[in-house]
């Protein structure tokens, strides 16, 4: 059961001028449930993404990066659940090509105007076959109100659909910024077992595009973990129509564009942590704050530390204050001459180490009390500067265990 984590309400999804999606039940791991998303883009959009940096990555990885660099424009993209595509050789990048040129057929385009994405089980053979059947049926059901459906087919794990939306206005006029992701396992920065859809209806040049993502990307799906794996379909992906009038008015480094950036890192903020509320047996959802450092990267490695712990996910999972095992997570970090004698630590509103040691007011039945909260904020202060960092994280039950054990059954 997810971490407060409610299913989006349809009517709170703002459509987005310029996109329409379609979704299909097309059979590829289990039959009766929609696992097929075709999303069509108007001419004139931009489209930027950022990949998972295993070099183990899947076919569709491969290919979409390819025709991302291919100079004609990207007007659709492919989405297929149960099935990865991954560890496949050549075989898979053929069978990825293949529905780029269905879908292209089908459509009017090109090929390489078409991006593929998959998630799933890893090394077994993509069902071509049933994703070049379902297609008709994601182009006939071709929409602007789909958000929704499009985000209950992208599900693999996933207990809720994970969707959020923004309408924000800039000089006078509505921009629209609207986003689905997947993901609850295999969750680890760089990116994740994440896919991720965002699009929006302002106007950017490729080059703000790619910047906004880029800054989008580092405080939200990079700054997550579930269980410390990286996996190898990892995408998230920005398409921008351009049809909104405020779009002539987002220059770079202007109020417009980093009032667009920060609704775009907001919406990308709330899925990247609806993606740890629904993390594989989690049962809380931990924010573990570390403040005080000399660099933000120190910062983010200790936050890193603490929430990659199996030792420490367990604790929470338990309500145990066992709370030696978060220093014992920050001195193994790798911060170069860290004086342990400086770090404070706080779980909530309770101290629980100042100096580097047990606070003296500190009691285990506070510390308890906090354990048993579904919520929690683990703040570290390393007092060795004035850099920060955040990192969202679950704990680690035994329903992780038995879902990942019964996955392929």
């Amino acid at each position: 059961m997810a971490v407060k984590l409610a299913i989006p309400k349809a009517d709170r999804l703002h459509s987005v001028a310029g996109v329409s999606l379609g979704i299909a039940a097309a059979g590829i791991r289990k039959a009766d449930r929609p696992d097929l998303l075709l999303i069509l883009l108007e001419e004139g959009t931009q489209v930027a993404g950022v990949f998972t940096r295993n070099r183990f990555c899947a076919a569709p990885v491969q290919i979409a990066r390819q025709h991302l660099q291919h100079p004609e424009p990207v007007r659709a993209l492919i989405v297929n659940t149960g099935n990865a595509n991954a560890g496949t050789g050549e075989a898979g990048l053929a069978d990825a090509r293949r529905t780029c040129v269905e879908a292209a057929r089908l459509l009017g385009l090109t090929p390489q105007q078409v991006l593929p994405f998959s998630t799933g089980v890893i090394m077994e053979p993509l069902p071509v076959d049933r994703i070049c059947s379902g297609l008709p049926h994601c182009v006939a059901d071709l929409g602007r109100a789909n958000w929704l459906p499009a985000a209950q087919a992208i599900m693999t794990t996933d207990t809720v659909p994970k969707a959020s939306s923004r309408a924000i206005e800039i000089a006078g006029e509505t921009v629209t910024v609207t986003g689905i992701a997947k993901g609850a396992g295999m969750i680890h920065p760089d990116m994740a077992t994440m896919l991720c859809f965002v699009a929006t209806d302002a106007h950017l040049p490729r080059a703000l595009l790619r910047e906004a993502l880029d800054y989008a990307a580092g405080r939200s799906f990079n700054a997550i973990t579930v269980d410390g794996d990286t996996s190898t379909n990892d995408a998230f992906m920005l398409m921008a129509t351009g049809q909104s009038r405020a779009g002539e008015m987002i220059e770079a480094s202007g109020p417009a564009f980093l009032q667009f950036r920060d609704a775009l890192t907001e919406v990308a903020v709330e899925l990247a942590q609806a993606i740890v509320r629904d993390g594989e047996g989690a049962t809380k959802f931990i924010t573990v704050c570390v403040q005080g450092g000399a660099t933000e990267a120190e910062c983010r490695l200790v936050g890193f530390a603490i929430a990659h712990s199996p030792l420490v996910k367990t604790a929470f999972f338990a309500s145990d204050p066992n709370l030696g095992r978060i220093l014992a997570a920050i001195g193994y970090a790798g911060i170069a001459n860290l004086d342990v004698g400086c770090i404070d630590l706080y779980l909530d509103e309770v101290l629980v180490v100042r100096g580097g040691g047990r606070h003296a007011a500190y009691s285990e039945a506070d510390g308890k009390r906090i354990m048993q909260r579904s919520e929690i904020t683990v703040r570290v202060v390393l007092n060795r500067g004035t850099e920060q960092a955040t990192v969202w994280t679950c704990d680690l039950s035994h329903d992780y265990v038995r879902i990942n054990a019964d996955y392929r059954s």
